[in-house]
């Protein structure tokens, strides 16, 4: 299989999930499920969360299907009647999807996702499902942090190399632009999703030179249109004595040194001692970008050093989330057959039925608190979880990620400010509406009396 087929097999499942599906086929449950995704807790110095991957999400809804060799293989695997396997041959989502658009920021216990379809259509998913939108959300959210501590800074992915993996790292350079990353290093995303990509040069260019100002000079004079010279492979400050020497030579060509980058050492002090030499040398308008183990710890610090620095390459920290490298995310049936399920494992708790959440926002308009309810209840605010799919196909055309990444920036806005800090801050207030305390009360009545 190919791996481009892969990202769209059925078989990016769990085991029990097929067992699960031959068990509902054996017993001829097909009745409507409605399962929920969410996030139990936000991780720690966490404040909020940024929702992200729906796109990815209703694209493996909408081709989802086993393959002839895929159904050959769950044959020969041993633990599946044939009957069943030529109903899994026919099996598509057909589904209805409600979600929180891309780019919109939510708390622990407020669905993301919501989908409603027959159970084993709705159960076949769900490994695949959270898999999408717990990393993109997870990268994303982690993303945000950085736009937070650097605002007006040029801010570029440069994770791919230690990502997780080819599709983490594609998918990582899209949920950092939806947070407001100006762009990434990573090519495929300007093919796939249409982000800007941006790179300057290694330390190996410059080493497989005799020496720098000549590395220098081929570089500039092989993409005279981005001169972004890469100057700490031996003397960082020599280097921009360099340049400035270089430079008038460039200039007569008609070739702009664009910028300088920083890789190491401590960034402060190498910006501040770069910048006077370029200023003095008559490169005002050059800028300074810096990467290296850069993080939103790291950019929070040079800001309040006012560090001289332009921009920055972000990678395997956020890439990775190293920091917080899991959400504690589910997908938890909340219906099944007309009839409101609620899970009760100890510090698993979960709130039944179909639910909406409502946001209230404050006079100078910053999310003010929630209101997490169920769907049809009428309550004040904005209801955030909107149809996106019925009958297994998009309501709408898939949405620009511009229009996610604007909405995303918007809502890093309206966030109250304690929210933004790096460290833990006060819990936002999600108040539980009294219709689902109700309705979690009946059911928790009905489950008592059906196990006594």
């Amino acid at each position: 299989m190919m791996v481009a087929e892969m990202k769209t097999s059925p078989l990016l499942t769990d085991l029990y999930q097929l067992t699960m599906l031959q068990g509902y086929f054996d017993q001829g449950m097909k009745e409507t499920a409605v399962f929920e995704f969410f996030v139990r807790k936000l991780p720690a110095k966490r404040n909020f969360l940024i929702a992200a991957g729906l796109d990815q999400a209703l694209a493996f809804l909408e081709t989802v299907q086993f393959s002839p060799e895929e159904l050959d293989w769950i044959a020969s695997y041993g633990a599946f009647r044939p009957e069943f396997v030529r109903y899994l041959e026919a099996l598509r989502f057909s589904g209805d999807v409600h979600a929180m658009a891309e780019g919109t920021v939510f708390f622990p216990n407020e669905p993301i996702l919501r989908v409603t379809a027959s159970i084993a259509e709705a159960q076949l998913v769900e490994s695949r499902l959270i898999n999408l939108l717990h990393f993109e959300t997870l990268i994303a959210s982690k993303a945000a942090r950085s736009v937070l501590m650097a605002p007006g800074k040029l801010l570029v992915d440069f994770g791919f190399r230690r990502a997780h993996g080819a599709e983490a790292g594609v998918l990582a350079a899209r949920a950092s632009y939806l947070s407001g990353f100006a762009g990434s290093a990573t090519v495929m995303a300007a093919p796939l999703f249409g982000i800007p990509v941006y790179g300057t040069m290694a330390h190996s260019f410059v080493q497989a030179h005799d020496d720098e100002t000549t590395a220098f000079e081929h570089f500039a004079r092989s993409l005279p249109e981005n001169v972004i010279l890469l100057i700490d492979t031996y003397d960082t400050e020599a280097a921009a004595e360099k340049v400035v020497r270089l430079a008038p030579k460039l200039m007569k060509d008609g070739i702009k040194v664009k910028g300088v980058r920083l890789d190491s050492g401590d960034l402060a002090d190498h910006a501040f001692k770069v910048r006077r030499i370029l200023d003095r040398g008559g490169l005002q308008n050059t800028t300074i970008f810096a990467s290296g183990s850069v993080d939103e710890y790291v950019l929070e610090r040079l800001m309040k050093q006012n560090a001289p620095i332009d921009g920055f390459g972000i990678g395997t920290h956020m890439d990775t989330s190293a920091d917080a490298p899991y959400l504690d995310c589910a997908y938890k049936l909340v219906e099944y057959a007309g009839k409101a399920r609620r899970k009760r494992s100890e510090g698993k708790v979960l709130w039944p039925g179909r639910k909406q959440v409502f946001r209230r926002y404050d006079e100078a308009g910053r999310m003010h608190s929630d209101i997490l309810s169920l769907e049809g209840d009428q309550q004040e605010g904005e209801p955030l979880i909107l149809p996106v799919m019925k009958g297994g196909r998009r309501l709408t055309l898939p949405e620009p990620l511009q229009r996610s990444r604007e909405r995303a920036l918007a809502e890093l806005e309206r966030l109250p400010e304690p929210l933004k800090s790096l460290e833990a801050g006060p819990v936002y207030p999600v108040t539980v509406a009294q219709a689902l305390k109700n309705l979690a009360s009946e059911v928790d009545a009905l489950q008592a009396h059906a196990t006594g």
